[in-house]
């Protein structure tokens, strides 16, 4: 029985994988192309071409579809086979001579291993081998089609730029080194994905970010193991603090200039090759009430909006449950003509408010859901007639009130203000418990849940920072952009919860008026 047991528990051990050295390049050519093509499956995009040099052979060798034919033909091979040979070369210093003096492209490096071969071929690079060369020369034709810089579709704003990220990660670089013209400006480069090799970039202005947070998230995305990368949600999930909270902890944005404004507040970008969506950290609660709109409005407006959202985000957070509370448990609280009217209009629903609010909701929501996957010519005219027919086909029924279609339209309206989008889904979960607990506890229960969200949102962090900064710790200097927004003039210090060094922003003193 021991015996047993013990090869039980040894099966259940995992296996220790032996990590195979790198595969050299082969001297021989011949030797080179028949691994490749058994490594790539003789795939039928793989493009090999092998031609004579003197008496030597080479080959290049490229992904279909992944590079700018054109630079391969006129600056590859037309300088290989048409102009190399008026320059005579032994063939003994063959490939030196296309090394230093053959090649017109601006990026090129030496590669060493069929490994490192491989991940060149496959991010749109193309090989040149040389046959008695344990060595091949890699150069940066990548030109496969994008859709471009266009307009962004999720963050609509009415002043600003209206430019998106793309699905390109060297174009999104661009894009933000257009916007901070900074030496100080760090791009470093990662892969993440044993299969995938997908290409993230980690972003952030030297000086102003904290090296232990830099640090922090280089650690994060280097402990990631996984198969592949297709979105910057994958990282989201495997880098953010808190895993089951329902707030979130890392902010995203298809904005450059919203991007680049966190840069310059000492914040970290992530950006993910394959998606427009990048992620920036650490990322604060207040971070998911602003706005990119709300720097480039004047100060007062921006801030009578900003006192908007929050009316909006108590609209949609408590709105359903105070409504079931009042109606179900604290009658005498609500004005006898608005209690009359609603005793009315009650009457003839065989529903207690909760089971009226929970079909609402739940309808709502559907239509939501609906409205986004249906084509846009039709989606939103199916969302708007849906809910007119639904509500109206629904009161006429006696299977709500007219108060509580009113209560479920005000609350979706409101949840629809705030800028991050992750945000609203937050509060859309978290309107459920509220809900439950105005059913079962009255006015006591959303109290009492109110107190559970705000410690909860208190004991939070995002990448070692307070998550309800500057209100909790209270830091009043950054009170001057949180809620209210002071005039450019009057914003001279970076946010101190975020930088702890070179909190100046410029050196000039503040305009007085």
């Amino acid at each position: 029985m021991n015996r047993v047991a013990g090869k039980e528990k040894q099966s259940k051990q995992p296996l220790k994988l032996k990590v195979s050295e790198p595969v050299p390049i082969y001297p021989r050519i011949e030797k080179n192309l028949v691994y490749l093509k058994h490594i790539l499956g003789n795939s039928s995009d793989l493009v090999l071409r092998t031609f004579a040099l003197g008496k030597t052979e080479c080959a290049v060798l490229f992904i279909d579809g992944m590079v700018n034919k054109d630079t391969v033909h006129d600056f590859i091979m037309e300088a290989l086979m048409l102009e190399l040979p008026d320059k005579r070369p032994t063939i003994r210093h063959l490939y030196t001579t296309i090394k230093d003096t053959s090649l017109p492209i601006g990026e090129l490096s030496e590669v060493n291993s069929m490994d490192n071969l491989l991940q060149k071929v496959l991010a749109g690079e193309t090989i040149l081998l040389v046959d008695h060369q344990t060595q091949a020369l890699s150069a940066s034709t990548k030109g496969w089609r994008d859709r471009g810089v266009q307009e962004t579709t999720s963050e609509s704003v009415i002043r600003g730029p209206k430019e998106a990220f793309t699905e390109t990660l060297r174009t999104n670089t661009a894009l933000l080194r257009r916007k901070i013209r900074s030496p100080h400006l760090r791009i470093d480069a990662k892969t993440v994905g044993e299969v995938t090799n997908t290409d993230v970039a980690i972003v952030y202005v030297e000086g102003i970010a904290e090296k232990q947070v830099v640090q922090e998230v280089h650690k994060r995305i280097d402990d990631i193991r996984i198969d592949g990368v297709l979105e910057s949600g994958y990282l989201e999930e495997y880098i953010q603090d808190a895993q089951y909270s329902p707030f979130p902890t890392i902010y995203y944005s298809e904005k450059p200039d919203a991007i680049a404004g966190g840069l310059l507040e000492g914040r970290i970008a992530i950006i993910t090759d394959g998606t427009p969506d990048v992620l920036l950290v650490p990322a604060l609660f207040v971070n998911f009430m602003q706005s990119s709109e709300d720097y480039y409005q004047r100060a007062d407006i921006s801030t009578l909006i900003r006192l908007l959202r929050l009316f909006c985000f108590s609209i949609a957070l408590f709105m359903p449950s105070l409504y079931i509370a009042f109606t179900t448990y604290h009658q005498e609280m609500i004005p006898a003509p608005l209690l009359v009217s609603l005793a009315a209009q009650q009457e003839g629903v065989p529903f207690p408010a909760f089971v009226e609010a929970i079909i609402m909701e739940v309808t709502f929501e559907i239509l939501r859901e609906a409205g986004v996957r249906l084509p846009k010519n039709v989606g939103s005219a199916v969302s708007i007639v849906g809910a007119l027919v639904i509500g109206q086909a629904a009161v006429q029924a006696g299977l709500v009130s007219a108060a509580m279609v009113i209560v479920v339209a005000l609350t979706a309206i409101s949840s629809f203000v705030f800028p991050a989008y992750n945000m609203a889904i937050s509060i859309r979960i978290l309107r459920f418990g509220f809900m439950i607990l105005a059913a079962t506890f009255g006015l006591y229960g959303v109290i009492l849940g109110l107190l559970a969200m705000v410690l909860h949102l208190c004991s939070l962090q995002s990448f070692g920072k307070a998550y309800m900064s500057p209100f909790a710790p209270f830091i009043p200097k950054d009170q001057k952009d949180v809620l209210i927004r002071f005039p450019h003039w009057g914003l001279l210090s970076r946010p101190s919860s975020m930088v702890q060094y070179n909190e100046k922003r410029t050196n000039s003193t503040s305009k007085e008026k």
